[in-house]
């Protein structure tokens, strides 16, 4: 794994850490110190592949990028690109909608955000408010569980409350156990 640092017009391309904090101790600017060193050999070190911003002073920064470059012009031309690969988002997004859709019945905990109009009494308009809705319930499924708790919502709040879909962040569950 080589590394490229970028200070505005000045960059390397180098094959180790210690090359990469030689060349940033030679850029007085930097001011390289024992604490600056050390997060960027944990930098180095981590699994981490997105590029690396360091501060030196209010919008001045250098950058440090991991790649399988193995000259200046491959990573120019990006023929070392680290591609993001398509199967492991496509695994990720399929396991969320399985594990979803499992049938597994019993005890669920679901928890919703959503965006709720409430009337606000001094003006006498509406606004919306980010409500959190927890609740343990029995379902077959995760989507089950979901359905349940948003058709329980629709009844007892304004019909302009927008609820999330299943599939997103603002949803989770968790299955309890089987039911009695």
């Amino acid at each position: 794994m080589n590394l490229y640092l970028r200070y505005f017009d000045r960059e390397a391309l180098v094959q180790n850490v210690d090359q990469a904090i030689d060349f940033l101790a030679s850029i007085p600017e930097i001011g390289m110190n024992e604490d600056l060193e050390a997060d960027i050999r944990d930098y180095v070190a981590s699994d981490v592949y997105y590029p690396k911003r360091y501060k030196v002073r209010q919008r001045v920064y250098f950058i440090i990028i991991k790649t399988t470059a193995e000259t200046m012009m491959d990573f120019k031309q990006k023929k070392a690109v680290r591609p993001v690969p398509a199967m492991e988002k496509q695994n990720i997004a399929a396991s969320t909608v399985t594990r979803l859709t499992e049938q597994v019945p019993g005890w669920y905990e679901g928890e919703l955000d959503f965006k709720r109009v409430v009337l606000i009494p001094s003006t006498g308009k509406h606004e919306y408010r980010d409500t959190h809705f927890a609740v343990q319930c029995k379902a077959n499924s995760g989507q089950d569980c979901y359905n349940r708790i948003v058709e329980h919502l629709r009844g007892r709040v304004d019909s302009r409350s927008q609820f999330p879909s299943a599939k997103g962040k603002n949803f989770h569950f968790r299955y309890l156990g089987m039911w009695k």
